[in-house]
């Protein structure tokens, strides 16, 4: 693609980087036959290559942006199918992210938008706010159908069943492995994870202690930044991930890390990314090489000696989170460990497309979220399977929230056949789960 930027413009980064990537597209369109909402709006512009041109136009002229574009780039799930289906590499992530943090700057929403975006850039990346919102949420369910904005009415319908308890797992502090050290990795614990699922992290830490590794929660570590990122909230996000690098910097400088271990494949793209995004900053050299340490935990399983399993006469369902697949092209690893494990893997039709949740997508755009959520389940539930396993909490709420199969986090499983307890989830209703010690 021709660009026309001036000498000037391209002085600026992100512009700059925009820039090669516009060139890289060469307007084939093979991204519409992957975009997720191009297939539910068929609408030119709303499938990357549209976006594409709107970007183009925008960052070239320096124009204020217009109602009809922020439209537009809001709709994008940034699930990343098109960059792997993209035949000349164009690198759409760092595209979008840097015109949405262009929008930012330089549009005024509507205050109903400011508002909710403003709540939420303020309460989910924090578990102890997130907590208390979910317990107002869960007191206003009854009152959902008054929602004149069906924005509020899609928070209160995502607010989770159960709230579950505090791990105290999630504080600073170091699991000793039970056999012979392999590696020293730090756990990632997250934010909204924290508040939504604490059996995740609880089970991350026992199958990794439990293969050899010491794990440690690192002082000052929090979330990746991802939430506000994707709004283009480039101050706030980025002040997270300093934190992130400070803690894990720390710690490499200590005692050393082997890997950062993630859980949440979402959270894993974008600390995968931090040596991007501070690649101009004083923070440069850190940032890039926690981003080299950062692994998903199904990587990390791949290095460990994971037992293979007897077979467990349950069909897991995987969901393929789109973070994982498209952001951090990591396709077959959770369902090579499941398989070891003892499963039977089934995979759902059209398992590149998205389930919606995306972020804050699924509460941002809640139309479009529930058509792609409504069509995932129906696929995953058409396999007929025992369960379903995903890798990423948002996609586990989307789903979950839409059908009444068990839906449960792959390290759940993994951690449950290797000597771990039953996952919560698929506890039979009426049935009270064995109760799970704390692990320190």
């Amino acid at each position: 693609m021709q660009t026309n930027f001036t000498k000037e413009q391209l002085e600026d980064p992100g512009t700059q980087r925009a820039n090669e990537i516009l060139r890289a597209c060469v307007h084939c369109g093979f991204c519409t036959a992957t975009c997720p909402t191009y297939q539910v709006l068929g609408d030119e512009l709303d499938s990357p290559r549209g976006r594409i041109y709107l970007i183009k136009d925008m960052l070239e002229h320096e124009r204020v942006p217009d109602a009809k574009t922020v439209k537009h780039i809001d709709r994008c799930l940034s699930c990343l199918a098109c960059m792997t289906t993209c035949p000349s590499g164009v690198h759409y992530m760092h595209l979008v992210d840097h015109a949405r943090a262009y929008i930012e700057q330089n549009y005024k929403r509507p205050l109903t938008d400011r508002m909710l975006r403003w709540l939420l850039a303020r309460i989910l990346p924090y578990p102890g706010r997130f907590r208390l919102a979910l317990l107002g949420a869960k007191l206003a369910q009854p009152f959902k159908g008054l929602m004149p904005d069906p924005r509020l009415k899609a928070m209160l319908e995502m607010t989770p069943r159960q709230i579950p308890p505090v791990s105290r797992n999630d504080d600073p502090q170091s699991f000793a492995p039970e056999r012979p050290r392999k590696m020293r990795v730090a756990l990632m614990t997250g934010c909204a994870q924290k508040a939504l699922n604490t059996d995740i992290n609880d089970a991350t830490i026992r199958l990794l202690t439990r293969l050899g590794c010491e794990v440690v929660v690192a002082k000052g570590a929090g979330c990746c930044g991802a939430l506000t990122h994707h709004m283009g909230r480039e101050t706030e996000s980025h002040a997270s991930a300093e934190r992130n690098i400070s803690a894990w910097s720390a710690e490499i400088d200590g005692e050393g890390l082997d890997a950062i271990v993630i859980n949440t494949s979402g959270c894993g793209t974008t600390v995968k990314d931090y040596g991007h995004m501070f690649r101009n900053t004083p923070l440069a050299a850190e940032a890039a090489r926690v981003s080299q340490r950062a692994m998903d935990v199904s990587e990390l399983l791949m290095q460990l000696d994971l037992p293979a399993g007897s077979d467990q006469d349950l069909t897991v369902a995987y969901h393929a989170a789109c973070s994982l697949q498209h952001g951090q092209q990591i396709k077959t690893h959770p369902k090579t460990l499941l398989k070891r494990a003892g499963f039977t893997v089934v995979e759902p039709a059209d398992s590149h497309l998205c389930c919606g949740s995306a972020g804050t997508y699924n509460l941002m755009q809640p139309e479009i979220s529930s058509a792609l959520k409504a069509r995932k389940v129906k696929t995953l539930e058409a396999k007929s399977p025992d369960l379903i396993a995903a890798g990423n909490i948002g996609c586990m709420m989307q789903i979950g929230s839409a059908t009444a199969l068990p839906i449960v986090h792959t390290v759940e499983l993994l951690d449950w056949a290797t000597g771990g307890p039953k996952p919560p989830a698929m506890t039979a209703p009426g049935t009270a789960a064995k109760a799970v010690p704390m692990l320190r």
